[in-house]
Parts: C-alpha cells; sequence; structure tokens
C-alpha cells in the first residue's frame, strides 16, 4: 500500500455486477480522494420477474445521469445494430448468462446520485430459483421499492418477497405500481391494487410510505410528473419519495455508536484501525470499547489524506479510519462502542430465520453465521415456530428441522461469542446470514437482545474500579482444551440433581474437563448463611450462586450448579448475565413427579413441610416454575442415572470442547494476552 492509507469499502461482499464507475464521486467529485467515504442510502429493488426491475433501474439511471460517458449511447446503438427498440433494461445486461436467458440471474449492485444525494440500488433476481441472491441483496438494504406491474397484480414471488423484507426486518418500504401504460393509466386499477399490496404488508406489520404508480418504460412519476395521463397522482414521484425517505433517516436521532472492524493496518509506528459506522457518530476524544475483548481506548485521531483540516467526527453509514491512543489488540470482525451503549455480547440469539437451502436445516447441525464483519459457526439448538413462507401457515406440530422457503422463530448457539444488537434497536447489527459450505442457506433478524448495564459499571461507591485481567477466555479455552460454561441443573428437592451433579463431576473430570459443583446447600453454609427463605432471600441467593458461577466460568471451568431455583425470571437473570459475559448457560430441567421426590426424601423433608414444620418449602407450600424452554430435560423417574447422565455428557461435551481449529485461533497452550 502507498500514497497514504487506503479506506476499504463497506464491509459487504461485492458480488458480480458490481459497476464502481457508476458512482460519480468516485470520479474525482467529493469523496474521491479525501475524507470518509460518503454514506449512501441502500435500496433493494424486489418483485415478480417480468415485473420491470431491470426497465426501473435503467429509467433511474439514465434520469438522474448516473450513467458512465458514453453508456447510454452505446446501449441505443446496439438495439438499432440488432434492430431492435431501445430497452432501459438493456443497461443493465452486463452478464453473458443475463443476455441467453433474458433474466437478472445475480444481485448487482449500482450507484446513483441526486440533487446532491448518494444511492445504492441492490437489484434482486425475481425468480423462484435465485431467491437466495434476493435475501443476500436485502440483508444489506436499508430500504425496499417492491415492483407490482398493473396488469398483472400482486403473484406468488410478490407476496413471497414482501415476507421476505419483513423477515430482514427492512421495514421502509415504497410500493412501485409499475406498467401503467398496459392499463391505459386508469385510477381504478391503481386503488385496487394498493388496497391489496397494503392489506397484505400490514399483515407483515409493514406500512409502505408510499404506492406509487409509474410506468418506468415511459419515465411517468420515476423522476418527472405526468400530467397528461397520471394527472389524478397527486403524491410524490419515486424519486421524491427516496428523497423524502433520505431527509427522515437524516433527521432521524443517531443510534449509539457501532463500529464494526473491517482490518487493521500498520504504517511506521501506527495502527490504524478501518472499518464501517454501522450506527452512531465517532470523535476524537472518545471512548471506545472494542467487543468481544472489550478492551477500551481512546480514539486518537480520525485518519484522511488529501484534507487540509483534520477530521473530527464521522458519523453513521460512512467507512472510516482510526489511530487508538493505547495500542491494543483489535482485529476484523470485533466492534466498537461507547462504555454507555455497549452491544450484547453472548452465544446464544433469539432470531427470526428464513430458509432458503434444498437441505433442511436440523436441530443441532452446524452453519455459520455471518453478521457484519463477524463469520462464527453456530447451531441450530431450539426451534419455537415454524411458519410455510408460501402457504403462511403455522405449523402445529413440533419441529426438529426448518425446510426450505420456511420461516422460524429458533435459538442459535454460537461457538464463540457474538456481538450483535435486536434489529429494533440497531439493525445492521440486528441482521445475519447463514452459510452452509459455499452457499447461503438463509438469512435472519435478531428478534430480542438482553442489553448489559453500562459499562461505566453503575456501583456503589464513586472510587471503585473494574479491574480486567490480561487473559481472554478464548486465551484460556485454548489452554485449557475446553471453554467454561454453566451447566445449570433445576428441578424439585428429591429430583435427583446433586446425584446426576456428582456423577457429570466425575465423568468430565476423567476427560481432562476443569470442573466443579455449585450446590445450593453448599452455599447457604457460608457465602448465603445469612439468607433465609422469603422470596426476596430466595432471589439473591440465586443471584449470589449465579455471579460465583459466572466468576468460575469466566476462569476457564465447567460449573455445574445444582439448586432449586424454582422462578424463571431468576433462571433467566442468571442466563442473561452469563450471556452478557459471553458465556455459554445450559439450563436443564430435572423433571421428576411430585411423588416420585417424596419417595426419594431421604431427610424426611418432605414430611415436615406436610406437617407444618417446615414453611416455604418448594413443591408443598410454595411454587416451582417449570422451565419454558430449558436446553435439556432429564427424566429421572422414568430413565436409569447413567442414562440420565450419558444424556447430559453428551450434551456437555457438545458444548464445551474445542476443535482443533478453534483450539489454534483460541491462540494455542499460551493464548493471545
Amino acid at each position: 500500500m502507498s500514497g497514504g492509507i487506503q479506506i476499504p469499502p463497506a464491509p459487504h461482499p461485492v458480488p458480480a455486477g458490481y459497476e464502481p464507475a457508476f458512482f460519480p464521486e468516485r470520479q474525482g467529485g467529493a469523496g474521491a480522494a479525501g475524507g470518509p467515504e460518503e454514506p449512501r442510502t441502500r435500496i433493494v429493488v424486489v418483485g415478480h420477474v417480468d415485473h420491470g426491475k431491470s426497465t426501473l433501474i435503467g429509467r433511474l439511471l439514465a434520469d438522474t445521469g448516473s450513467l458512465p460517458e458514453g453508456k447510454l449511447e452505446a446501449a441505443e446503438k446496439a438495439s438499432r445494430e440488432e434492430g431492435m427498440p431501445f430497452e432501459y433494461a438493456f443497461l443493465l445486461d452486463a452478464l453473458l448468462e443475463e443476455q441467453a436467458q433474458n433474466i437478472t440471474i445475480d444481485t448487482t449492485r449500482i450507484g446513483f446520485r441526486h440533487e446532491g444525494q448518494s444511492f445504492e440500488i441492490i437489484d434482486a433476481p425475481g425468480h423462484r430459483e435465485f431467491i437466495k441472491n434476493m435475501v443476500t441483496g436485502a440483508a444489506a438494504a436499508e430500504e425496499a421499492i417492491l415492483l407490482i406491474d398493473a396488469k398483472e397484480g400482486c403473484r406468488e414471488q410478490t407476496r413471497r418477497h414482501g415476507l421476505l423484507l419483513s423477515l430482514l426486518g427492512v421495514s421502509q418500504v415504497i410500493v412501485a405500481v409499475n406498467k401503467m401504460d398496459l392499463v391505459d393509466w386508469e385510477e381504478a386499477r391503481y386503488r385496487q391494487l394498493e388496497r391489496e399490496i397494503r392489506e397484505y404488508l400490514g399483515g407483515l406489520k409493514i406500512s409502505p410510505r408510499e404506492v406509487i404508480p409509474i410506468s418506468a418504460r415511459e419515465g411517468a412519476t420515476v423522476m418527472r410528473r405526468d400530467s397528461k395521463n397520471l394527472g389524478w397522482w397527486k403524491g410524490p414521484t419515486l424519486l421524491e419519495a427516496l428523497m423524502i425517505g433520505r431527509a427522515k433517516k437524516t433527521a432521524d436521532s443517531e443510534g449509539p455508536l457501532r463500529f464494526s472492524v473491517q482490518d487493521v493496518y500498520r504504517f511506521d509506528e501506527r495502527r490504524v484501525v478501518a472499518g464501517k459506522l454501522e450506527s452512531g457518530r465517532i470523535r476524537v476524544g472518545d471512548p471506545v470499547v472494542f467487543f468481544p475483548d472489550r478492551k477500551t481506548s481512546r480514539v486518537k485521531t480520525i485518519e484522511a489524506w488529501g484534507e487540509e483540516k483534520a477530521i473530527l467526527e464521522v458519523g453513521e453509514g460512512r467507512c472510516v479510519a482510526v489511530t487508538l491512543e493505547e495500542q491494543i489488540f483489535v482485529e476484523r470482525g470485533h466492534v466498537g462502542s461507547l462504555p454507555e451503549h455497549p452491544p450484547v455480547e453472548s452465544r446464544e440469539v433469539r432470531a427470526r430465520i428464513f430458509w432458503l437451502d434444498s437441505e433442511p436445516l436440523r436441530l443441532q447441525s452446524p452453519v455459520q453465521l455471518r453478521l457484519g464483519t463477524q463469520s462464527v459457526e453456530a447451531r441450530l439448538v431450539a426451534i419455537d415456530r415454524v411458519v410455510d413462507a408460501e402457504k403462511l401457515e403455522a405449523a402445529s406440530e413440533a419441529r426438529e428441522e426448518v425446510g426450505r422457503f420456511e420461516v422460524a422463530e429458533v435459538r442459535l448457539r454460537c461457538r464463540r461469542p457474538l456481538v450483535y444488537d435486536a434489529h429494533d434497536v440497531v439493525a445492521a447489527t440486528g441482521r445475519f446470514a447463514l452459510q452452509r459450505g459455499p452457499r447461503i442457506g438463509g438469512g435472519g433478524i435478531i428478534t430480542s437482545a438482553e442489553y448489559p448495564a453500562s459499562l461505566a459499571r453503575a456501583v456503589t461507591g464513586e472510587h471503585l474500579t473494574w479491574t480486567e485481567g490480561r487473559v481472554s477466555q478464548e486465551a484460556r479455552a485454548g489452554h485449557f482444551g475446553h471453554e467454561g460454561a454453566i451447566i445449570w441443573l433445576t428441578g424439585l428437592s428429591g429430583s435427583g440433581k446433586s446425584t446426576i451433579a456428582v456423577a457429570l463431576e466425575s465423568l468430565l473430570f476423567r476427560r481432562g474437563i476443569g470442573c466443579t459443583i455449585l450446590d445450593g446447600d453448599n452455599l447457604r453454609h457460608g457465602l448465603c448463611a445469612d439468607l433465609g427463605f422469603s422470596l426476596e432471600d430466595r432471589a439473591e441467593n440465586i443471584r449470589r450462586a449465579g455471579e460465583v458461577a459466572k466468576v468460575m466460568a469466566e476462569s476457564g471451568l465447567v460449573v455445574i450448579s445444582s439448586l432449586i431455583s424454582p422462578f424463571r425470571k431468576d433462571r433467566e437473570a442468571v442466563r442473561n448475565s452469563c450471556h452478557a459475559a459471553g458465556l455459554s448457560f445450559s439450563e436443564v430441567y430435572i423433571d421428576a413427579p411430585m411423588e416420585a421426590c417424596e419417595k426419594r426424601d431421604p431427610r424426611g423433608l418432605y414430611r415436615k413441610a406436610r406437617n407444618g414444620e417446615i414453611r416455604g418449602f418448594t413443591g408443598i407450600d410454595s411454587p416451582y416454575e417449570t422451565p419454558e424452554h430449558p436446553d435439556m430435560i432429564l427424566h429421572t423417574a422414568k430413565e436409569s442415572v447413567e442414562d440420565s447422565v450419558g444424556r447430559l455428557l453428551h450434551h456437555v461435551l457438545a458444548l464445551v470442547q474445542l476443535k482443533e481449529e478453534d483450539r489454534e485461533s483460541a491462540g494455542g497452550p499460551g493464548g493471545q494476552i
């Protein structure tokens, strides 16, 4: 690299058909040589095949003067030589396969400018065979144009694409009713389609900003108004609607800082961290915490070249390169944030996915989860609900796989901590793609996230600080050969928790897994000796147990917690705390009916509770709330101890053992310090 610092492009794969020269600002204008790249509004164009997407895009490029010099004339000349009438769609026929098949076969990104604003169009294929490319395009988009043929109306692909936009969280939608010239510009036909598409999209929780009648071929209501044929239309043109959306986005308050690291470059004594501002604003002097390692430094400079004045701040959507005051370890895939508004760091996410691969996504099958510049192996661990995307009907039976074109609400567990947001908080860090081998298998959005408190630790006493060690969890895992985790056994007294915990500890230890038991009764002899059995004291007992388990798991141990922990909210609080720390937490329900527990009762606790000698005994005069979505259930009244422990051992080993490549990337025996 020479001639200054090169700021990398936005962290999205560049598909075939991308034409950098289509961006006028890269041909010597603003942003071509100096300063952070100008932000662009990314728009995905979707719709049924032959409804006119390529024609519309060609018209937008031509009308805004955004084509490279001579491209329009060359297309017109080629049409004359072929003896064919000129079509604006010809401007996009860059691929030989497209020319042969007369269908758009890949996702194409093309930029244009209008009235000083930059846009990037993502042209997504409309026919069923290439619908996975549409997911790739829509996953990178902020806004969508859904195209409908005025004569053909809403087709199967139109409805599926609307559903995909909903699933991928693209809620800013403009509907363009195209080919109005084929229905004699009839307002009645337009109104009929408007009602139909608004009703359908409304069911998907999408309220289109505009439904605009256009004719891309004739140029009516794309950039210019057509008072002769569409005099009855009083709304905006398509370009006006795009500009209104851009102005609204600019006026909206910015979200929390999310700086996705693309790469780190070294120049002389400087280390330059380059990436993209997915959300928020970064300023010189800002303290920035980089996840997942949670290392903190301050922004020393914002790098650029060819600029007379130093850049002091950069806003959302821009690619940027910065230097830091303290040379901390940062690499591709890390995400920077301000301390007061951190993202979620967890190995488990709740998401809504759309599956596209012909091979179903089965429980425990591995896929690669790609979110921004992060890429981690993930497994499907729970399927809460499945909807057939073609019939839009929910499956009533329990499912162990998600089939092609099905939508599912699921839980995914990652092998390493993933840094993310709920999609409704930060869209860019709340959307992901799932890859199986070299193929995109599907995509989705993260539906919920439990945010940690501000990293500026809200603790009592102004002189208290949080001390971070220099050995990361990944380094510990590489050293020990396994990850730390919390295995939370919950169930009634006498259900078999302690028996299973002791047996599991022995089996794990024999396999070289560092582990320990955290027993509820043992804690009440010391750490929790001051607590009684009121609801408040029980909640505090579980909180303390969870904090101890978390500290031990952070040190690399597999902690087997054996506590009744009767209330869901207390168990969920521990789970959320562990996930926020990037630790695996597995809730295991030891399911045994009351009568079985009473028969096993060696200390006679149930008898004493029924005689009134013990008050507030779980299962007798204090409730036990059964886990709603446990990671595993052991039926100890129906299976032997050996069978229960064997199944649990398999589950735990799959959760914590490292593959050889994970061991190497974690830093080997020493790790990265």
